[in-house]
């Protein structure tokens, strides 16, 4: 098992790290640049070109079964989910096959909203504490019942 991070705009790298060293579990994060490279050897960075999905892709073509995948991309978690994947957001919601059908079908809904008012104003959400909390104890809880404990 390993951990991927769609890692563009993603708040809770250090986190993933905590938890994957305590698991001894590797983790690849990829971004189109501007991560800085850690010194833990369970890290991996890549970088990949810039243009729309390179991340997506390179993290589907790599992906097996069982794996991990922080992201908050829902097209993406919907192909990691078909391919045997686990997907978790960046505030610790968990994306399932019984739920991704209604968050894509909301996504759609809500870009086709925007189109249709291109003044509205978005609700961006701040990321909080409680966030990060309970986006340590959705990981810790996943890779648990994963059952890959060191």
């Amino acid at each position: 098992m390993q951990i991927y991070v769609d890692a563009d705009a993603c708040p809770v790298k250090k986190e993933i790290e905590l938890v994957a060293t305590r698991h001894r579990l590797n983790v690849v994060i990829v971004s189109n640049g501007g991560i800085r490279p850690s010194q833990n050897p369970i890290i991996q960075i890549i970088i990949v070109n810039e243009g729309p999905d390179e991340a997506d892709k390179y993290i589907l073509d790599k992906l097996a079964t069982g794996d991990i995948v922080v992201t908050a991309d829902i097209p993406l978690a919907a192909r990691v989910i078909e391919k045997g994947g686990k997907v978790i957001k960046h505030n610790g919601e968990m994306i399932t096959d019984n739920n991704v059908g209604n968050m894509l079908g909301m996504r759609d809904l809500m870009t086709e909203l925007r189109s249709a008012d291109p003044f509205a104003k978005q609700n961006h959400k701040q990321f909080s504490k409680l966030d990060r909390s309970r986006f340590l104890n959705s990981l810790e809880k996943l890779i648990q019942q994963s059952g890959k404990i060191n």
